[in-house]
Protein backbone atom coordinates (compact mmCIF):
# COMPACT_ATOMS: atom_id res chain seq x y z
CA UNK A 1 0.00 0.00 0.00
CA UNK A 2 0.83 3.69 -0.45
CA UNK A 3 0.39 6.66 2.32
CA UNK A 4 0.85 10.25 1.28
CA UNK A 5 -0.48 12.91 3.22
CA UNK A 6 -1.51 16.11 2.06
CA UNK A 7 1.55 18.46 1.29
CA UNK A 8 2.93 15.61 -0.70
CA UNK A 9 -0.61 15.21 -2.52
CA UNK A 10 -0.46 18.84 -2.97
CA UNK A 11 2.97 18.53 -5.65
CA UNK A 12 1.55 14.57 -6.80
CA UNK A 13 -1.51 17.20 -8.08
CA UNK A 14 -0.05 19.17 -10.28
CA UNK A 15 0.31 18.27 -13.85
CA UNK A 16 3.68 17.29 -14.29
CA UNK A 17 3.24 14.59 -11.70
CA UNK A 18 0.00 13.55 -12.48
CA UNK A 19 0.98 10.41 -14.58
CA UNK A 20 3.40 9.16 -12.32
CA UNK A 21 1.58 8.85 -9.46
CA UNK A 22 -1.29 7.24 -11.53
CA UNK A 23 1.42 4.48 -11.98
CA UNK A 24 2.11 4.18 -8.70
CA UNK A 25 -0.66 3.95 -7.49
CA UNK A 26 -2.03 1.08 -10.54
CA UNK A 27 0.52 -0.96 -9.08
CA UNK A 28 -1.17 -0.35 -5.10
CA UNK A 29 -3.34 -2.70 -3.49
CA UNK A 30 -4.61 0.23 -1.10
CA UNK A 31 -3.55 3.98 -1.58
CA UNK A 32 -4.59 6.04 1.81
CA UNK A 33 -4.18 10.03 1.36
CA UNK A 34 -4.34 11.66 5.11
CA UNK A 35 -4.88 15.09 6.44
CA UNK A 36 -5.99 16.10 2.63
CA UNK A 37 -7.98 19.41 2.40
CA UNK A 38 -11.98 18.79 1.15
CA UNK A 39 -10.77 20.00 -2.80
CA UNK A 40 -7.81 17.49 -2.49
CA UNK A 41 -9.78 14.95 -2.13
CA UNK A 42 -12.25 15.60 -4.99
CA UNK A 43 -9.87 16.84 -7.17
CA UNK A 44 -8.19 13.13 -6.50
CA UNK A 45 -11.11 11.44 -6.76
CA UNK A 46 -11.67 12.94 -10.16
CA UNK A 47 -8.34 12.51 -11.44
CA UNK A 48 -8.21 8.59 -10.83
CA UNK A 49 -11.72 8.40 -12.71
CA UNK A 50 -11.16 10.42 -15.26
CA UNK A 51 -7.35 9.08 -16.22
CA UNK A 52 -7.70 5.60 -15.32
CA UNK A 53 -11.16 5.31 -16.01
CA UNK A 54 -11.91 3.62 -12.81
CA UNK A 55 -15.62 3.34 -11.36
CA UNK A 56 -14.70 5.06 -7.86
CA UNK A 57 -16.26 4.39 -4.53
CA UNK A 58 -16.20 7.66 -1.66
CA UNK A 59 -16.41 6.44 1.69
CA UNK A 60 -16.85 9.53 4.25
CA UNK A 61 -17.73 11.06 7.40
CA UNK A 62 -17.84 14.41 8.05
CA UNK A 63 -18.37 18.03 6.07
CA UNK A 64 -14.90 17.96 4.65
CA UNK A 65 -15.62 14.41 3.00
CA UNK A 66 -18.97 16.32 1.09
CA UNK A 67 -17.45 17.34 -1.84
CA UNK A 68 -15.12 13.54 -2.34
CA UNK A 69 -18.45 11.75 -1.93
CA UNK A 70 -20.01 14.06 -4.55
CA UNK A 71 -17.59 13.57 -7.36
CA UNK A 72 -17.22 9.76 -6.90
CA UNK A 73 -19.58 7.66 -8.59
CA UNK A 74 -20.79 5.61 -5.38
CA UNK A 75 -20.39 7.69 -2.12
CA UNK A 76 -20.78 6.39 1.06
CA UNK A 77 -21.67 8.14 4.12
CA UNK A 78 -20.72 7.03 8.17
CA UNK A 79 -23.15 8.97 10.27
CA UNK A 80 -21.29 9.26 13.31
CA UNK A 81 -19.82 12.11 15.71
CA UNK A 82 -19.23 14.46 12.80
CA UNK A 83 -22.60 14.96 12.25
CA UNK A 84 -24.85 14.08 9.15
CA UNK A 85 -23.24 16.38 5.78
CA UNK A 86 -21.84 13.08 4.46
CA UNK A 87 -25.14 11.04 5.16
CA UNK A 88 -26.76 13.44 3.41
CA UNK A 89 -24.59 13.77 -0.02
CA UNK A 90 -24.23 10.35 -0.37
CA UNK A 91 -25.83 7.10 -1.70
CA UNK A 92 -25.45 4.57 0.86
CA UNK A 93 -25.77 5.39 4.48
CA UNK A 94 -24.16 3.19 6.80
CA UNK A 95 -23.63 4.00 11.41
CA UNK A 96 -20.23 2.27 11.74
CA UNK A 97 -16.95 1.61 8.96
CA UNK A 98 -16.64 -2.09 9.67
CA UNK A 99 -20.03 -2.62 7.67
CA UNK A 100 -18.94 -1.33 4.52
CA UNK A 101 -17.09 -4.78 4.41
CA UNK A 102 -20.94 -6.44 3.73
CA UNK A 103 -22.44 -3.34 1.83
CA UNK A 104 -19.86 -3.95 -0.46
CA UNK A 105 -19.48 -7.61 -0.58
CA UNK A 106 -23.05 -8.81 0.27
CA UNK A 107 -25.69 -5.97 -0.88
CA UNK A 108 -23.28 -5.40 -3.77
CA UNK A 109 -23.83 -8.53 -5.22
CA UNK A 110 -27.29 -9.08 -4.60
CA UNK A 111 -28.06 -5.66 -6.40
CA UNK A 112 -25.95 -6.38 -8.87
CA UNK A 113 -27.46 -9.63 -9.57
CA UNK A 114 -31.16 -8.57 -8.98
CA UNK A 115 -30.40 -5.64 -11.16
CA UNK A 116 -28.87 -8.11 -14.28
CA UNK A 117 -31.58 -10.25 -14.00
CA UNK A 118 -34.22 -7.58 -13.93
CA UNK A 119 -32.65 -6.13 -17.23
CA UNK A 120 -33.17 -9.73 -19.14
CA UNK A 121 -36.52 -9.71 -17.58
CA UNK A 122 -37.79 -6.32 -19.34
CA UNK A 123 -36.37 -7.50 -22.25
CA UNK A 124 -38.32 -10.38 -22.50
CA UNK A 125 -41.40 -9.21 -21.43
CA UNK A 126 -41.28 -6.31 -24.17
CA UNK A 127 -39.88 -8.67 -26.95
CA UNK A 128 -42.82 -10.59 -25.91
CA UNK A 129 -45.62 -8.00 -26.30
CA UNK A 130 -43.92 -6.15 -29.25
CA UNK A 131 -43.88 -10.25 -31.11
CA UNK A 132 -47.47 -10.65 -30.27
CA UNK A 133 -48.79 -7.41 -31.80
CA UNK A 134 -45.82 -7.95 -34.95
CA UNK A 135 -47.53 -10.88 -36.24
CA UNK A 136 -51.30 -9.64 -35.16
CA UNK A 137 -50.41 -6.82 -37.79
CA UNK A 138 -50.17 -10.20 -40.22
CA UNK A 139 -53.79 -11.02 -39.08
CA UNK A 140 -55.46 -8.16 -39.80
CA UNK A 141 -53.72 -7.02 -43.01
CA UNK A 142 -51.63 -4.56 -41.05
CA UNK A 143 -54.96 -2.45 -40.83
CA UNK A 144 -53.81 -0.48 -37.73
CA UNK A 145 -56.25 -2.49 -35.88
CA UNK A 146 -56.07 -2.59 -32.00
CA UNK A 147 -55.09 -5.98 -30.75
CA UNK A 148 -56.32 -5.15 -26.75
CA UNK A 149 -58.51 -2.87 -25.02
CA UNK A 150 -56.50 -0.33 -23.19
CA UNK A 151 -57.33 -1.59 -19.75
CA UNK A 152 -55.87 -5.14 -20.90
CA UNK A 153 -52.66 -3.01 -21.87
CA UNK A 154 -53.14 -1.61 -18.55
CA UNK A 155 -53.25 -4.48 -16.23
CA UNK A 156 -50.73 -6.17 -18.23
CA UNK A 157 -47.77 -3.97 -17.67
CA UNK A 158 -49.11 -3.64 -13.91
CA UNK A 159 -48.79 -7.16 -13.99
CA UNK A 160 -45.27 -8.08 -15.53
CA UNK A 161 -43.54 -4.54 -14.66
CA UNK A 162 -44.58 -3.47 -10.91
CA UNK A 163 -45.09 -6.81 -9.13
CA UNK A 164 -42.45 -9.09 -10.45
CA UNK A 165 -39.80 -7.14 -9.39
CA UNK A 166 -41.30 -6.32 -5.96
CA UNK A 167 -40.94 -9.85 -5.12
CA UNK A 168 -37.77 -10.58 -6.98
CA UNK A 169 -36.13 -7.73 -5.30
CA UNK A 170 -37.50 -8.82 -1.61
CA UNK A 171 -36.76 -12.89 -2.10
CA UNK A 172 -34.09 -13.04 -4.35
CA UNK A 173 -30.42 -14.26 -2.96
CA UNK A 174 -28.46 -16.16 -4.90
CA UNK A 175 -25.65 -17.12 -2.64
CA UNK A 176 -26.07 -16.37 1.25
CA UNK A 177 -24.71 -14.01 3.12
CA UNK A 178 -22.49 -15.68 4.92
CA UNK A 179 -20.97 -16.99 1.68
CA UNK A 180 -20.30 -13.74 0.76
CA UNK A 181 -18.24 -12.65 3.57
CA UNK A 182 -16.48 -15.65 3.49
CA UNK A 183 -15.40 -15.72 -0.08
CA UNK A 184 -15.20 -12.32 -1.60
CA UNK A 185 -14.43 -13.60 -4.74
CA UNK A 186 -17.51 -14.57 -5.73
CA UNK A 187 -18.37 -10.78 -6.10
CA UNK A 188 -16.30 -10.58 -8.86
CA UNK A 189 -17.05 -13.81 -10.28
CA UNK A 190 -19.98 -12.36 -10.98
CA UNK A 191 -19.30 -9.26 -13.30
Amino acid sequence: GLVIDGRTLEHVLHDSLQNIFLELTEKCRAVVCCQATPLQKSVLVKLVRNKLKAMTLAVGDGANDVSMIQVADTGVGISGQEGMQAVMASDFAISQFRHLRKLLLVHGHWCYNRLTNMVLYYFYKNVTYVNLLFWYQFFCGFSGTSMTDYWILILFNLLFTSVPPIIYGVLDKDVSAEILMELPQLYTMSQ
